[in-house]
């Protein structure tokens, strides 16, 4: 096998979410297979040692003083320092594939610019839909929206949809201008679609379907290992994890909870959280456990009968979904964004989003049901296994 220099880039460098998850695990497979892997990053005090750090864009920030937010405009655009420091460790790494994940805002897409003029290939893992919406998530007033596919992404300046802010709105509108299709195609030989969802949406929005790959995350090894140490029966509870906000239908979820014979644990933080805390104090059958960690997490998997995943925006690609088949534990999962695409008759059962009468029927069924909890573990654990993820990004990267 042909050893790669390749070069990871994403905005941070610690485990803040998802797209950092993914792209220090690729960094850890990339190695242990015998490949030379740098990374860059923005500087965060909460950003683990790499090895690469003294080559890290500077840190900006868009909150407090007026030169903060200054500076991080000019990041948005690919301007400022960032370049310096990138063109640094092309000089010295000099790697053959740049691959690059989460990069707006705190990054820059100047990135691909900067190492397509190398002659590098560059690759670019879609973790959003910043691509195709300027404010991110494809959503408007907390309802799926596809505005500014195919279309003028001014609807993120009339609508103000980066946090209500016009000033923030009107940065993201100007950085659609900058950072427009024909010239990240331009400096992009593969974007990576997490899900075949996302691909359409990239391609609804006029992306060269070409330039579109299909690679499903996959489960990170150390949750697998924790998965496989635990030998427990199955308790009479199903599980929510994750972030309680409006777009995951949390709040849909526990108005039919509420109503149901079943005991529901929810696991997590976010902006309703103590809002429907309170609302739902007096319900017997709704647990808030609060913030979890992996092990925790493991063992509550491991001991639902399945997990809940209810929805109401874009899901690209959720890692809980498939930490849970990894788990052995089914998933009642919402028909919004690549859900569906995760999920069978054998390990699933799905309802339309956002509609309580469905989703009661959908948790009753699955509550009723004998669900092979060993045969979804081992399917599930080869389906997104490290070493199948691994394959299909070394087919693109040599192609």
């Amino acid at each position: 096998m042909e050893k790669k220099r390749v070069l990871i880039a994403n905005k941070f460098y610690y485990p803040r979410g998802g797209d950092c998850i993914v792209a220090m695990n690729l960094e850890r497979l990339l190695k242990e297979q015998g490949h030379d892997v740098a990374v860059y990053a923005m500087q965060y005090p909460e950003n683990v040692d790499s090895g690469w750090n003294d080559y890290y864009a500077s840190q900006v920030d868009f909150a407090g003083s007026m030169n903060n937010k200054l500076n991080a405009a000019k990041r948005l655009l690919g301007w400022g320092d960032i370049k310096a420091s990138f063109n640094k460790i092309l000089d010295d790494f000099m790697p053959e594939i740049v691959h690059l994940h989460n990069i707006h805002s705190y990054l820059s897409p100047v990135l691909s610019q900067l190492a397509k003029r190398r002659g590098c290939r560059v690759l670019w893992t879609l973790h959003d839909y910043k691509l195709v919406c300027p404010s991110y998530a494809c959503l408007l007033d907390g309802k799926p929206c596809e505005k500014c596919l195919s279309n003028s992404k001014m609807q993120v300046l009339k609508n103000r949809c980066m946090k209500g802010s016009l000033a923030a709105s009107t940065m993201a509108y100007i950085e659609s201008l900058k950072w427009n299709r024909k010239v990240l195609e331009k400096s992009t030989d593969a974007f990576i679609c997490p899900s075949q969802f996302m691909a359409n949406k990239m391609q609804q929005d006029g992306f060269d379907t070409s330039k579109l790959h299909v690679v499903c995350n996959h489960i990170d090894p150390e949750k697998q290992r924790l998965y496989d140490s635990i030998n427990t029966e199955r308790e009479d509870y199903y599980a929510y994890v994750g972030r309680i906000s409006s777009e995951k239908g949390v709040a849909t979820l526990l108005s039919v909870a509420s109503q149901l014979p079943y005991t529901l644990k929810v696991a997590g933080n976010g902006p309703l959280r103590q809002q429907l805390e309170e609302q739902y104090a007096g319900c017997n059958n709704i647990e808030f456990l609060g913030y979890q960690n992996a092990q925790q997490v493991a063992q509550l998997l491991s001991k639902a009968r399945f997990s809940i995943v209810p929805s109401e925006w874009y899901e690209n690609n959720p890692l809980s979904v498939i930490e849970s088949l990894c788990a052995g534990t089914p998933v009642v999962g919402a028909l919004i964004g690549g859900i569906p695409e995760l999920l069978n008759e054998n390990n699933g059962i799905t309802f339309t989003s956002g509609n309580r009468e469905l989703l009661a029927t959908a948790i009753t069924t699955a509550f009723e049901r004998k669900w092979d909890h060993n045969t979804i573990k081992v399917d599930s654990s080869l389906q997104f296994s490290p070493s199948e993820h691994l394959k299909h990004i070394l087919s693109i990267y040599n192609a």
